[in-house]
């Protein structure tokens, strides 16, 4: 794929870029190296005070980053601008925190392992290699930045080749706000030269977000040189519905979870596994609802729903329709593409899908939905659990006893009861199974990429 900003709302290519040279790229991870040894030895409230200066640039230049993200990748500029905020108020967090993550642990008895004093610290560990996904261009980004520098290491991002306006914006964020030249920069490189990055030795650990098919790849060449791997990869999330449930907030709440960022999230909700009790009456809600969002122009304020970010994107995604609906699937709303400039696709539900068409397994990456019909509570955790993914999840129900009973049985990283899965900077975030490895967020997420070291003294 061409480094380049192209509109999804129009298909214009707007600016190319050319990727780094070997040269420029070798410069750049001796400056990483560099400043990493200066920014292992500053105070955490140091480090607090640039990080505060970066989240203050990231609200200063609000709009500015809003149009740039709508730009790049169709995003609706309200969500655009909430993702700047969002953005700013991780950094801010692990401004505030960091310290207290970060605390030694010391033994509350050291005798018992004869030793005056004994216990644990977290230490840097030196570069980290961030490869991060166009949908969230900030955010995702961010949320390891944030927490990856405040620990005293330092970052290389390569991002997807569609946001490199965004990338850019990223390279100097952390240098404009007082960090050592180098602590966090961008590698405009395509995709086939990432393998010789995440090997090079100055580069002790990577984090990637992105598909499960390069998750494997990226974690096997980790692997294969002894490094430290933190995986956000797909997501194909349940939410499901039991008859107690309030259905039309559950229905207002699911149409927001499937169609958020134009439905290209991994924690979206997709799956709508809903008890055969009041199956007719969500599907009659949920569809008219997702039939009344507003499709079109991401910069309007009005729209609800923009284009895909990329034709191969809305493509596939159609694909994965017409697959199930040839295969006997029901169209409940949507179903196709509109006959318009742009990468569109008309936000959709599907009933009936079945083992035999591909949206039964695969991850859609659009506002495609699809509801299955449960008999039972044990049915719907069938249902929920029966994929290779687990991300996240949704339950709704006023019955105390089905909340604990989901939240123990759900394969999955997280557990939403009557709310639909977000990420926060206070909660850990990441999957089981095919959807990742390791924690983002909270303290869980600073501490991945630090030396649990432990201490013993005489």
């Amino acid at each position: 794929m061409a480094i380049a900003t192209i509109n999804p709302y129009t298909g214009k290519t707007e600016q190319t870029f050319e990727a780094h040279s070997e040269e420029e790229v070798e410069r750049r991870i001796t400056q990483a190296q560099n400043a990493y040894e200066s920014l292992r030895s500053t105070r955490f409230a140091q480090r607090a005070e640039w990080m505060r200066a970066a989240a203050d640039l990231l609200e200063r230049d609000v709009e500015e980053l809003a149009r740039l993200i709508t730009l790049e990748m169709g995003r609706p500029i309200a969500g655009s601008r909430a993702e700047v905020f969002k953005s700013a108020k991780g950094l801010r967090f692990y401004a505030d925190h960091a310290a207290e993550f970060l605390a030694p642990e010391p033994l509350a008895d050291p005798a018992t392992v004869g030793a005056s004093a004994a216990g644990t610290r977290y230490a840097p560990i030196g570069i980290v290699l961030a490869v991060m996904p166009w949908n969230y261009p900030l955010w995702q980004v961010l949320r390891f930045a944030g927490p990856a520098l405040m620990a005293g290491n330092t970052g290389l991002l390569k991002h997807a080749s569609n946001v490199p306006q965004s990338a850019l914006y990223l390279d100097t964020l952390f240098d404009r706000a007082g960090f050592p030249i180098g602590s966090f920069h961008t590698l405009l490189i395509p995709a086939a030269r990432v393998e010789g990055v995440l090997r090079d030795p100055r580069v002790k650990a990577a984090t990637l977000t992105g598909s499960e098919p390069a998750g494997r790849s990226f974690a096997s060449i980790a692997g294969s040189e002894v490094k430290h791997v933190v995986l956000e990869l797909g997501g194909s999330d349940p939410f499901v519905v039991l008859p107690s449930a309030d259905l039309d907030r559950a229905t207002t709440v699911a149409v927001t979870a499937r169609n958020q960022n134009n439905g290209q999230s991994c924690i979206a909700a997709k799956r709508f596994i809903v008890h055969t009790d009041i199956y007719d009456e969500f599907t009659r809600l949920f569809a008219a609802k997702v039939a009344a969002l507003q499709v079109g122009d991401p910069f309007d304020e009005t729209t609800d729903v923009g284009p895909i970010a990329t034709k191969s994107g809305r493509d596939e995604l159609a694909e994965q329709v017409a697959d199930a609906v040839e295969k006997g699937a029901e169209v409940l709303a949507g179903g196709s593409a509109p006959d318009r400039d742009g990468w569109f696709y008309t936000p959709t539900v599907l009933a009936g899908v079945t083992p035999e068409m591909r949206l039964y397994l695969e991850e859609a990456f659009g506002p495609v939905a699809t509801v299955y019909r449960a008999e039972s509570r044990e049915d719907a955790l069938r249902l929920a659990n029966g994929t290779t993914f687990g991300l996240s999840s949704s339950v709704w129900t006023a019955d105390a006893d089905e909340e604990e009973w989901f939240v123990d049985h759900l394969d999955a990283g997280a557990v939403f009861v009557n709310g639909m899965t977000a990420s926060h900077p206070e909660l850990p975030f990441g999957g089981v199974k095919d959807s990742g490895v390791g924690r983002e967020l909270a303290a869980a997420g600073i501490r991945e990429f630090c030396n649990l070291k432990t201490v013993w003294k005489a």
